[in-house]
C-alpha cells in the first residue's frame, strides 16, 4: 500500500496539555511515522507518513486530542515523502 507524507496543523488549546506526547503515542500505535513540535503561535505543527488510513485515523485523532485539548482546527495538505523511520517529540 503506499505510504504518504501529510503536514498537519492544529489550532486551538493544544499546548501544555500533552498534546505532543499523546499525538506520539497515538502515530506510534497507528504505525506512524514522522514527528511532532509545538509552534510560537501556540499551534502545535506533525509531519506524518503512513498510509491514507493509518493517517485518516491521526487526523481523527487530532480533531480531538488529549483530555485538556481544545482543538479549534486541523488542517492539512500532503507532501511529499521523506522516509521518517519512528516517530519523535521536536522542540
Amino acid at each position: 500500500m503506499a505510504r504518504l507524507h501529510y503536514n498537519i496543523r492544529v489550532n486551538g488549546r493544544v499546548q501544555g496539555v500533552f498534546y505532543r506526547a499523546s499525538t506520539a503515542d497515538t502515530a506510534r500505535r497507528l504505525g506512524v511515522t514522522g514527528w511532532v513540535r509545538n509552534e510560537p503561535d501556540g499551534s502545535v505543527y506533525l509531519e506524518a507518513e503512513g498510509t491514507r488510513e493509518q493517517l485518516e485515523e491521526l487526523l481523527g485523532w487530532c480533531n480531538q486530542g488529549p483530555t485538556y485539548a481544545a482543538v479549534k482546527s486541523v488542517n492539512f495538505q500532503e507532501a511529499e515523502i521523506v522516509g521518517f523511520l519512528g516517530f519523535g517529540i521536536r522542540r
